[in-house]
This record gives C-alpha cells, sequence and structure tokens, in this order.
C-alpha cells in the first residue's frame, strides 16, 4: 500500500495514463527514436537530456538525474504529494480515489483525515469570529467587509488555552492529529495547548481548496506579528502560496499574478477588485513559488516596500524566477513608497492608481541589471569583466530562448562591448563548457559497476513484461550468496503472471532504499546486449543458476565429512555442474 490508497488503485491509474501525453501537455516532447525528449523541466540546459519512454512509462533526465513514473513527474513538476498527485491523476481519468480507512462525517474520531479536521478547525474559528466584538472591530477597523470576510473564510482564535482543544478533541489519536497538523502543541508532561490564541486567522488552502494551514495576525501588538503553521505532513510553506485557489476560482487562465508580502495585503487588494494576488507563508518567493505561479500565468508581478530588505527579497524572487523565464513569461517588480503597503496603498489612491503602478513595473532585466552595476566601476576592463562574468552566470540560468538572448543583447550594451561581442560569447560558452565537464565528472564518478546480479535486475526492471513470461526460479536461488538476490526474486515474485511497465513496478518500491537502487538500474544504457530480451533473460537466469550450483559445490567440497544425503547432493550437483559448462 501507498499510505491509505490502495496499490491496485494505482496500479490501474497508472495504467490508465500514458505518461507521453500527460508531460506532453506541460512540457513540449519531440520523438527521437523510439522515445521522446525536450529540455529538462528541472534544471536549466542548452540541449534535450530529458527522455520519456512510452514502452517503460517512465523518464529519465541524463544532465540533472531527475526520473520516474506519471505520479513522480506531477509530484515533481506541479509540486504535489503523493496523495495529491494520485489525485490529479485520478481526476483526468474522471476517478474517485478510494480509501482503506475512510473518516466520520459527524465528528471527530480516530480515524479522522488530516483535512477534515483542518475544516472542522476553520468551521470553529468562523464561529468565534461572530462571537467576539474586538476582532469584528479590527476587520472593520481595516476596511473589511463581510463579504470579503467570508470569501476568505477569515475567523478568530480566542484567547484561551484551549478552545479548540475542547471542541475538537474526542480521542488521544486525533489529540495526536492535531499537534502532528500544528494547531495544538504538545505538552513535556502530556497534553496539549491550542497553538493559535487571540488572533484573526486565515485559512490557507492548497490548489484543490483544502485548508493546508492557517496564517494567525495578532489583534494588539503582541509578537509575533504573524504567526503561520508550522511544516506538516500537509503543509510545507515553501511550496505554497496565500490566495492561489481563489485567484484560480475567479481566473481560469489569469493574465497577471501579483505576489504581495502579507495576507492582509491580499484580502484588501482582493476586496478592491484586484483578485489575482497571492503573498508567500512567512517565507521568501522560492523557487517553487515561481514554477507554479510561472506554470499558471504568463505574467508575474512582485510587489515589495521599497527599502533594502523589500530589494533583497526581490532579489532573491529574480535568482529563484530565472530557470522559469521561457519565451513567453515575463517577471515584473514594483516597489512602494517607505510608508505604504499594497493594502494602504489601495485605501488611499484607489484601484486605478494601484493597477497603473503594475503596468509600469520594472522589468526583469532592468532589475537583474541595476542590482548588478551597483557598486560597479564599469569603466575600467576590472569592473567590466567582473558584470560580465556576474550576469552570464545568471543568464545561463534562464532557458535558451529569445528572453536569454535578450538579456545577453542588453549586457553587451551596459558594457559597450556591441562591436566585441564576440568576447561576451567566448565568457557564455567557457563558463557552458565548465558547467558540462563538472556535470560529466560527477556523473562518471556515480557510475554503477554491473555484477551479475544488478545486470539481472536492471534486465527485469527494464523488461517488465518480459520478465513476466519467465518460469518460477528454483527456492534453492533463495540461498545464493550474492548481494540483491532478495530484491531480484522479490521482483519476479510480483511480475509472475501479471505483466506491467517498468513505471508501474517501480512504483511498488516508492520511498525504499531498493526503490532508489532500482530507479538508478532502470535508466541504465547498453544493459542489454542483442534485441531478444526473452532469451537474455533466460540466459542470464541460467547463470545465476550456474553461480548456485559452484557456491554449492564449494561448500561441500570444503566439509572434512560429509553426510550420506550430502554425498548424493555432490554427486547430483557435479553431474549437473559437468552439463552446464560444456
Amino acid at each position: 500500500m501507498a499510505g491509505k490508497i490502495p496499490q491496485s488503485f494505482i496500479d490501474d491509474l497508472l495504467n490508465r495514463t500514458d505518461i507521453v501525453e500527460l508531460i506532453d501537455s506541460r512540457v513540449h516532447l519531440k520523438k527521437a527514436g523510439k522515445n521522446y525528449q525536450a529540455c529538462c523541466p528541472f534544471h536549466n540546459e542548452k540541449s534535450p537530456s530529458f527522455s520519456v519512454s512510452p514502452e517503460k512509462q517512465f523518464y529519465h533526465c541524463f544532465g540533472c538525474g531527475a526520473h520516474g513514473n506519471a505520479i513522480g513527474f506531477m509530484m515533481e513538476y506541479d509540486g504535489l504529494n503523493f496523495p495529491d498527485a494520485v489525485g490529479e491523476l485520478a481526476n483526468l481519468h474522471g476517478l474517485t480515489v478510494p480509501n482503506d480507512q475512510p473518516f466520520h462525517s459527524q465528528g471527530p474520531a480516530p480515524s479522522a483525515d488530516h483535512y477534515q479536521l483542518m475544516e472542522w478547525a476553520t468551521r470553529y474559528f468562523q464561529n468565534q469570529l461572530k462571537t467576539a466584538p474586538q476582532a469584528i472591530d479590527y476587520l472593520k477597523g481595516r476596511g473589511l467587509t463581510g463579504e470579503i470576510v467570508k470569501q476568505f473564510a477569515i475567523g478568530y482564535a480566542p484567547g484561551g488555552w484551549d478552545g479548540l482543544r475542547q471542541t475538537l478533541v474526542r480521542s488521544a489519536a486525533t489529540e495526536a492529529q492535531l499537534i502532528e497538523l500544528g494547531m495544538l502543541i504538545g505538552r513535556d508532561g502530556g497534553g496539549s495547548y491550542d497553538r493559535f490564541r487571540d488572533r484573526i486567522m486565515f485559512p490557507i488552502r492548497d490548489r484543490r481548496g483544502r485548508v493546508i494551514g492557517f496564517g494567525g495576525r495578532v489583534l494588539g501588538d503582541g509578537t509575533p506579528k504573524y504567526l503561520n503553521s508550522p511544516e506538516t505532513p500537509i503543509f510545507h510553506k515553501g511550496k505554497e502560496l496565500f490566495g492561489l485557489y481563489q485567484v484560480k476560482e475567479r481566473h481560469r487562465t489569469p493574465a497577471r499574478i501579483l505576489i504581495v508580502e502579507g495576507y492582509m495585503d491580499v484580502v484588501a487588494l482582493a476586496q478592491f477588485g484586484v483578485d489575482y494576488a497571492v503573498a508567500s507563508l512567512g517565507t521568501s518567493t522560492t523557487a517553487d513559488h515561481m514554477h507554479l505561479l510561472f506554470r499558471t500565468t504568463s505574467e508575474v508581478v512582485c510587489c515589495y516596500d521599497g527599502d533594502n530588505a523589500g530589494r533583497e527579497a526581490a532579489w532573491r524572487a529574480l535568482e529563484n524566477a530565472l530557470p522559469g523565464l521561457q519565451d513567453g513569461k515575463d517577471l515584473r517588480f514594483v516597489f512602494l513608497p517607505q510608508e505604504h503597503d499594497p493594502d494602504s496603498f489601495i485605501r488611499e489612491y484607489g484601484r486605478g492608481a494601484f493597477e497603473q503602478k503594475l503596468d509600469d513595473a520594472q522589468s526583469y532585466a532592468d532589475f537583474l541589471f541595476e542590482r548588478l552595476t551597483r557598486d560597479l566601476n564599469l569603466s575600467g576592463e576590472a569592473g567590466q569583466n567582473e558584470l560580465a562574468n556576474k550576469a552570464i552566470a545568471l543568464i545561463r540560468r534562464v532557458p535558451e530562448g529569445f528572453n536569454r538572448e535578450s538579456l545577453l543583447t542588453k549586457l553587451s550594451v551596459q558594457l559597450r562591448w556591441g562591436e566585441n561581442e564576440k568576447r561576451l560569447r567566448e565568457i557564455f560558452h567557457r563558463q557552458e563548457q565548465e558547467a558540462q565537464q563538472t556535470a560529466t565528472t560527477h556523473k562518471n564518478s556515480g557510475k554503477i559497476k554491473l555484477t551479475l546480479i544488478r545486470r539481472a535486475i536492471a534486465l527485469i526492471v527494464q523488461h517488465p513484461q518480459q520478465a513476466a513470461l519467465l518460469p518460477s526460479l528454483p527456492d534453492v536461488l533463495k540461498s545464493l550468496k550474492e548481494p540483491g538476490i532478495e530484491v531480484l526474486l522479490s521482483l519476479l515474485t510480483q511480475l509472475h503472471n501479471n505483466p506491467m511497465s517498468t513505471g508501474q513496478l517501480l512504483e511498488h518500491w516508492r520511498d525504499t532504499r531498493e526503490g532508489r537502487a532500482l530507479a538508478q538500474l532502470a535508466m541504465l544504457d547498453e544493459v542489454a546486449v542483442g534485441d531478444n530480451i526473452q532469451q537474455e533473460l533466460e540466459d542470464v537466469c541460467d547463470r545465476l543458476l550456474d553461480l548456485y550450483l559452484q557456491q554449492r559445490l564449494d561448500s561441500l567440497l570444503q566439509k572434512n565429512q560429509m553426510s550420506l544425503e550430502e554425498k548424493q547432493e555432490l554427486q547430483f550437483l557435479l553431474t549437473e555442474y559437468k552439463r552446464s559448462t560444456k
């Protein structure tokens, strides 16, 4: 089983999914022999090293090592956890994910689902807001209407220590779940208490609309001003954005998404009609955030304070966004006056003035060179070379295409090297070659030495449908003294009369030490020496039996005394060994 989802359902889901079709819907693939290829979506590269095998239902990047089946691709490309990736694939096929341990809908119970508990917590906070005049006055003072409060399911956590605990905890198992979800904090001596107290509560939803965490804003002058849910099994703040679910509810394909710094900014902007804003969750804007946003829209605008902290946050966002700046994708920056945040600016000047600032936002290229040329003396060769090297190191992270060429042209203008652009290209290619040499060295250092067992496992993993036709191997092979024999026999048992693809087979070994090794073997080239895979599999099985015969013979011959049964066995083995070596 993979969590609570039946393995049989996962097998069927992978069987229904064409990995080429799935990946091609996100990354344009080109036919290359019997496989398909593209530039890898997980790292920046000049020539395609990302390969997708329709036969294996498996993808692999020969550059960065990324690999997996359809579920693995959804997890890595869409930034989903395992259950969500299965859920997304199931939705594509119109299927409902079954659950071996369904939760009760009438109230908390030991089997209650994480997401259901978070939904109950949301309702609890909403109900508490209705009877908390100080919280209502605070929200009204911030200019929020009842409609926008309801739209974002904003609530209130009362000031006591166990309001949520008393309401939701009905068993030790539920209490443990709420601690795991970061809603309660466990006491050293046992028991627990509420994490969020006397705070305005903002539910954080994932892309499917499920509550996965909370942001709590203190009412008074207490600290911290904002308290976020900790990392939990369902909440990873570096991968989630507050308000993205609401943006996608209102705009099927948003033309622009605005990144701001706070929950209240998102809510206030939405109230004024700027309903395409999101906020990071107490972290810098990460590479995962940028990857997610560029999958959703073609233009991302980052709105920060104009002080040093705001500009540093903008620079980190730019660095993380560079690999996603494919042609047709744009990134821009707005820096507000230091006395304003988006909430206060739009209230003072209105939606029109705010959106005009967005329209006039600084391009990522201008911001990049403004930052790089700061403190550099470009009148001298030393400063020019420093700018060239620093800029090219960043430009190389941008995918090959118009955006990259535009940056190189702009760099040439900055350096006044217009008539000597060849010099710029030489620096670019030198850095490229150095990076490729480093990658090649790293790849060669991790090369797998193919033993007989590893070659056998590689053949089985790469050609599981042919391996399923092999006859059952003798039980004596279990005693073969070779590393990996248990895995090999387990694979053959799995496949016996149950043919499946490489992607399906490896799914059974997900999150295991053996699974990672199997994935490496699935990617090896030149394992088979001919076209007759069935014959090669049979030959390798025969060699394993020969190896067992040799080991058993050696073991018996080393004995000083043998029983009658052992002598008979020795005679039999000698006969078999002579026959096998003819």
